[in-house]
């Protein structure tokens, strides 16, 4: 069975999300759509687990189960009613149902929550248990052996959107992050920095300030090919027409094709303590050996002589340093990379413009995130040699 999947992605990143699809062809030879917040295509369920476990820049994989235009809410409730929700739910499980509504008839999101809920009940013919529609309540997904399953009801221009996350937890909760620094960068906009700086993966990779170590863990992940979200669990596992075999086979493939090595790859921070909590997370991720994490300021790096790729985060001053004055750093991050750096490619996030004019580095800057709800732009370009 086909259905139209929908990918999300943080906003601005969706052209990386979208060419990850092309490249695992996910669409099958089909057509992916980028659209705000995510990238549309078609596929079977396989496509839904082969989605989950390998996209490194997704927030979350969605099934639509229909799509029909409801002007009142009997109609809503009626036409909701004859979704296969048997396929995707089982009798007294929990559902987190969540609704927004936009130019339309029905403008009263909780009033359509109620009757996509009692829908459900009319299919099922069972009692079901709405639970909060938070990120929290979707992480952890209630009671363990009984896990939420989370419905998204979009209504347009009373154009009614319904699908099922297949995801539960957010995609960039691979399980390897227990250890964190301050200001942490989650690990889908670090693996999508890796991505859009162009890195080769080949050449040598460097971030100065690392953290916790997200950006050259996912730099090491994507370079030995090793899937995600290979060591978590999905909602999609509870799903009545799960089936095993074809995940445990996709899975399998998964792990044939990861590679044993990775380019060099350095990672520093002045803090010892976030070293501590990078090595810890580099050794959950199955990637300690292959970088090489030192604690040292970012005027006291040492990168190789040969050209390769500096990718990093540095502070923004808003949450890490809101009093401080962080002009010199900038400007002293330009002048090392000029003298330590020339000839190579360097990519970062900060969400100051004229902080990134400190660097006096010829960098672009048209590339627009949003990183725990602050607008950063991805700074890109070359260091002059």
């Amino acid at each position: 069975m086909n259905y139209p999947v929908f990918v999300v992605s943080a906003p601005g990143m969706e052209d990386i999300t979208a060419r990850e699809i092309a490249e695992l062809d996910l669409a099958r030879g089909g057509t992916a759509q980028t659209v705000p917040g995510g990238v549309e295509f078609s596929g079977d369920l396989e496509t839904v687990y082969r989605a989950n476990l390998l996209l490194r820049t997704a927030s979350r994989v969605l099934a639509r189960l229909s799509t029909f235009y409801a002007t009142d809410f009997s109609e809503l409730r009626t036409k909701a009613s004859r979704l296969p929700w048997e396929r995707y739910l089982r009798p007294g499980q929990p559902v987190s149902i969540r609704a927004t509504c936009r130019e339309s008839k029905l403008y009263h999101s909780d009033a359509v929550i109620e009757r996509v809920l009692g829908a459900i009940k009319d299919r099922l013919s069972a009692s079901v248990t709405l639970c909060a529609a938070t990120d929290d309540a979707v992480a952890d997904g209630g009671e363990a052996d009984r896990p939420a399953q989370v419905v998204v009801v979009r209504l347009f221009k009373n154009r009614c959107t319904v699908s099922v996350d297949s995801s539960g937890a957010l995609l960039h909760r691979r399980g390897y992050r227990l250890a964190t620094a301050k200001a942490p960068l989650r690990e889908t906009l670090a693996a999508g920095l890796v991505l859009a700086s162009g890195w080769d993966g080949r050449t040598p990779l460097l971030d100065p300030f690392c953290g916790s170590g997200t950006i050259p863990i996912e730099a090491a992940l994507w370079t030995r090919n090793i899937a995600p979200g290979k060591a978590r669990n999905f909602a999609f596992m509870a799903w009545p027409d799960f089936t095993p075999d074809v995940w445990e086979s996709t899975l399998a493939a998964a792990i044939a094709a990861e590679r044993p090595d990775a380019p060099l790859l350095l990672a520093s921070d002045r803090d010892a303590g976030a070293i501590r909590a990078a090595e810890a997370n580099a050794a959950r991720a199955g990637v300690i050996n292959d970088i090489a994490f030192t604690c040292r300021a970012v005027s006291a790096i040492a990168p190789p002589p040969e050209p390769g790729w500096v990718v990093t985060n540095l502070p923004y001053g808003v949450r890490v340093s809101k009093n401080k004055d962080l002009r010199n750093l900038y400007a002293q991050f330009g002048n090392v990379l000029r003298a330590q750096c020339p000839g190579w490619r360097v990519t970062f996030l900060c969400s100051d413009l004229l902080l990134i004019g400190q660097t006096r580095l010829p960098v672009e800057t048209t590339r627009v995130w949003t990183n725990g709800g602050l607008r950063v732009r991805v700074a890109q370009g070359a260091v002059p040699r």
